[in-house]
């Protein structure tokens, strides 16, 4: 199946929803339910409801029709429909026009399209960022300035 709107990258990139060959690996389809923690090698297509975690090494994209409540994690992913829950990313996350987000973003490359509906916050992260502080580190990782000091008289 090829999907008819590119998502990311050039023709053949595997970051658009499918591999190089153009096949979608796993599709969860309109009208299934899920419960609990999935796991999915490969890319994937939610056109139903999941709740509970995603993980998965390749690109997860939520179809118009798919609701999911639950943290994401993967290489990229695509919001095109509802998610409710945390999305994590070593690459990128795009919410498309009609798609709408109750949660955290961290990624190294965010779009989100005119339209979309988006309540929450983003980190930008480079791979091989920790996602926590270090102790007496910023968030970016690089260390604190130290704080102005008083001007001493001479």
């Amino acid at each position: 199946m090829k999907l008819e709107k590119k998502l990311f990258g050039s023709e053949g990139d595997e970051m658009n929803g499918q591999k190089g060959d153009g096949r979608i690996e796993t599709i969860i389809g309109k009208g299934t339910n899920i419960e609990g923690t999935v796991n999915i090698e490969g890319s994937t297509r939610i056109d139903g409801n999941i709740t509970g975690k995603v993980i998965s090494n390749d690109v997860i994209t939520v179809g118009s029709t798919g609701v999911v409540k639950a943290e994401i994690r993967a290489k990229a992913i695509v919001v095109g429909g509802k998610v409710e829950g945390n999305l994590i990313a070593s690459e990128k996350v795009e919410l498309q026009a009609k798609s709408e987000l109750v949660g955290d973003i961290t990624s190294k490359s965010l779009l989100v399209e005119h339209g979309a509906i988006f309540h929450g916050s983003s980190k930008m992260k480079d791979a091989g960022v920790p996602t926590s502080t270090p102790a007496g580190g910023s968030s970016s990782g690089a260390p604190r300035p130290e704080p102005p000091r008083p001007a001493t008289a001479r």
